[in-house]
């Protein structure tokens, strides 16, 4: 890993108070820059051998596959954690913009191009119904008005007692929060198709769009607000740069190191015991963990009293994914490089997915192409391709040890019948993630891929918080806390730091 030395460094030496960071995933390198321009010696903790957490990097046979996140939204957030070190993201990353942001293809074939182009997305919305243009301009002000509470006022506050959630209720009832993503769509517009089209982003953040608060539809406006762009040469470039802004500050990034215990006494973190043996004392510990394994797994049974095994097994979980990697001999050159490829059911499969918790033959699919934007990350005149589709968490009882290959046969045959014919004898180099992945290898509880379901008995206050409620010192950053998944929300829940972290000057 290069180190990047920021401009401006910290006076930071071996008196200054130790923060230890479980896991680098976004949410975790982000806090790690955070604490250090609060006067930290920062160490993250990260059990794979390369940084990232979901947004780990796969190379093979000359192909670059991102593992996780692929959808840079509200680039200020990542600009905001350069300025800090007293340098430029430019300098280090460049973000492409993406338009159509989404290409949905239906079962029935017809499509959809989702783009942040005021005329063009009108012009989309009456290629399905004319009638339906003014309601969705309806549906666009009622996602900006939750985009303006929920995202701008919220984002970034900590909902550390009950209080903070009463003062938020009143907003939360004017913009029906009860209600879910998909009832606020309905309201404004009448076509199936576009109801779809326009309700499915909960998903993107683990959230059935039947369930998930209404609060979520302003991701619609998130990203008609910044945009969606692609970190060229991968998200891992990203978490690369992220790294080096680490490393300038002063701190560290220990791969292979895997945490097996966060010890406490008298109530307190004092930090973290490694599954080696090794032990690293604290001043305070964050973790960038799933937060349902942080308390069940590395915090024990006598030092939680809210978060209990049997809450935590009682708790609802995201749905998980399967992902297959795979690079082709040729390219495809009128696929994009973001599209959802819809299945013949929708309310229907998320009850499966979600509810009934059962594998379906079908499915819908998102497929990513990368190489439409960067061809770097494939040899020259090949694609590199992840499809993911949306299936129930380990309590479906599926076997993925002996269903994985079937299941991938099954989407091969569908994205060659619809977007990439000849697909089977392209097929150079391929890998897939399962929940069984999610489970082993990422320790997220049952497999779920986004932790915690986004619904709003769990969300804000109700969600473990930031600032762990049973143990002090002990911080939490990451998809399963304060504000929820999705790159936004990860790098907000580090944001939230600033203002229930104390200065280290404060523990000197």
């Amino acid at each position: 890993m290069n180190k990047l030395t920021p401009s401006a460094t910290l006076p930071l030496d071996r008196s200054s108070p130790r923060a230890v960071v479980i896991g680098s995933g976004f949410g975790g390198l982000a806090a790690a820059i955070r604490l250090a321009c609060r006067g930290y010696r920062v160490t993250v903790l990260e059990r794979l051998d390369a940084p990232g957490g979901r947004a780990y990097v796969y190379r093979q046979d000359g192909f670059t596959f991102d593992a996780g996140p692929t959808i840079v939204t509200a680039p200020f957030l990542l600009e905001e954690l350069w300025r800090m070190c007293g340098r430029s993201m430019a300098e280090d990353v460049e973000l492409r913009p993406i338009s159509p942001f989404y290409r949905i293809r239906f079962d029935d074939g017809r499509v959809f191009d989702y783009s942040g182009d005021d005329a063009a997305m009108r012009a989309e919305v009456a290629k399905f119904s004319a009638a339906d243009v003014a309601g969705y301009e309806r549906f666009l002000k009622a996602s900006e008005a939750r985009y303006r509470i929920g995202f701008e006022r919220l984002g970034d506050v900590p909902f550390n007692d009950w209080t903070d959630m009463a003062r938020v209720l009143p907003d939360l009832v004017r913009l029906a929060g009860h209600r879910s993503v998909y009832d606020l769509v309905r309201r404004h517009v009448r076509d199936p198709h576009l109801r779809v089209a326009f309700s499915f982003h909960p998903l993107l953040v683990g959230g059935n769009p039947f369930a998930t608060t209404s609060i979520y539809s302003l991701i619609a406006f998130l990203e008609r607000r910044w945009g969606v762009h692609f970190a060229m040469g991968g998200t891992g470039q990203l978490v690369r740069g992220l790294v080096g802004l680490i490393e300038g500050q002063g701190g560290e990034v220990r791969c292979g190191a895997e945490v097996s215990r966060i010890t406490v006494a008298n109530g307190r973190a004092t930090g973290v015991r490694l599954a080696s043996g090794e032990e690293i004392a604290a001043d305070i510990v964050v973790s960038n963990a799933d937060s349902a394994w942080t308390y069940r797994h590395l915090i024990a049974p006598e030092d939680r009293k809210r978060w209990t095994d049997r809450r935590i097994e009682r708790a609802r979980y995201s749905m998980s994914l399967f992902v297959w990697y795979f690079g082709t001999r040729r390219r495809y050159e009128d696929v994009a490089h973001h599209t959802i490829l819809l299945g013949p059911r929708y309310r229907e499969l998320l009850d499966d997915i979600f509810r009934r918790k059962v594998l379906a033959p079908d499915f819908s699919l998102y497929l990513h192409r990368p190489t439409a934007t960067d061809p770097s990350l494939a040899p020259d005149g090949r694609d590199a391709f992840y499809v993911l589709s949306p299936v129930p968490h380990l309590d479906s009882g599926t076997d993925w040890a002996t269903t994985a290959e079937t299941y991938r046969q099954a989407i091969e045959r569908h994205l060659e019948k619809t977007l990439l014919p000849g697909l089977k004898d392209q097929i150079v180099t391929s890998r897939v993630l399962t929940p069984q992945d999610f489970h082993d290898r990422l320790l997220s509880v049952k497999g779920a891929a986004f932790g915690l379901e986004p619904v709003l008995t769990q969300s804000a206050w109700f969600r473990p918080h930031n600032k762990s409620e049973d143990i002090d010192r002990l911080y939490l950053v990451g998809a399963g806390t304060h504000p929820g998944a999705g790159l936004p929300g990860v790098l907000s829940s580090a944001r939230v730091l600033d203002k229930v972290v104390p200065h280290a000057a404060a523990l000197v």
